[in-house]
């Protein structure tokens, strides 16, 4: 086992046999969120992890909302805080409208104003078969991937003003959907309307809201998706899953001065998958 660097999380997946990278070690900040604030719902690890710490070495603040792991969230605020910023961890669940204002009195107390929303948090269960899929099932993805995201954005809109950044997270799923995650695809295809809608009623105010879909990543997610992992990705044009460190850049560049003509696009990481619609 190598040593683990800045640039690596400890959470168990592999990155072909070791970490996932979470920052390129010649990754190279610029200063592009200098003094912006923003806060990221399933930062603790993978790719939410990966935003993190590429916002804080550009220059920001950032606030991790997370549900479970301790240990991610401690590596991701020491990876933060190593880049000299600040981070702040809130750790509960979004479905839950208490921790949702929770969230929202602490960032007002802390902050008053918020620059950037990443709206990352999500779940998956793989099944092989609809009738495999429990309604219990259903109601928990639908609420952690999409209605507690609906609620959140709007508790926070108030925050957030002119040349504020709202960023989803939806899914190649939602283009090609998935046969083994049925009700996961579904809610990655409402965010991806949701974007649409939102951008559009957000126009006026000047809040750009933009998404990513991240095809094959490396993230802890992949482990419960996946019975075998070592053909994971291997079905992309480039044979290949993807890291962290391949997807957090895109989320610098929507939430910088360099996306300002852009709202209500996605930006598609997937090693070659030509998705329309």
């Amino acid at each position: 086992m190598k040593t683990q660097n800045r640039s690596q999380s400890k959470s168990k997946v592999p990155k072909e046999g070791l970490f996932p990278e979470i920052m390129r070690k010649d990754y190279q900040g610029s200063g592009k969120l200098k003094g912006k604030k923003a806060v990221i719902s399933g930062g603790d690890s993978g790719i939410g992890q990966a935003v993190a710490v590429h916002f804080s070495r550009e220059g920001a603040d950032v606030a991790v909302i997370y549900k479970e792991s301790d240990d991610d969230a401690k590596e991701t605020k020491r990876l933060v805080e190593e880049e000299g910023r600040q981070c702040t961890l809130i750790k509960g669940d979004l479905t839950k409208k208490a921790f949702r204002a929770k969230c929202l009195e602490k960032i007002k107390k802390d902050w008053k104003n918020l620059d950037v929303l990443v709206n990352n948090a999500g779940i998956h269960t793989s099944k092989n078969s609809l009738e495999k899929i429990s309604d219990d099932q259903i109601q928990e993805t639908f609420n952690t991937n999409i209605i507690s995201m609906i609620s959140f954005t709007r508790d926070f809109l108030p925050l957030i003003g002119e040349g504020g950044r709202i960023i989803c997270t939806t899914s190649v799923t939602a283009y090609r959907g998935s046969d083994h995650l049925i009700d996961y695809a579904a809610t990655k295809g409402a965010i991806l309307s949701f974007i649409r809608s939102l951008s559009t009623n957000l126009a006026e105010k000047k809040i750009l809201v933009n998404g990513i879909a991240p095809g094959p990543i490396w993230t802890p997610l992949v482990k419960e998706a996946f019975d075998d992992l070592s053909t994971f990705g291997k079905d992309t044009p480039l044979k290949r899953a993807g890291q962290p460190s391949e997807v957090a850049p895109a989320y610098v560049f929507l939430a910088s001065k360099d996306a300002d003509y852009i709202t209500g696009e996605v930006i598609h990481i997937n090693g070659g998958d030509f998705v329309g619609g």
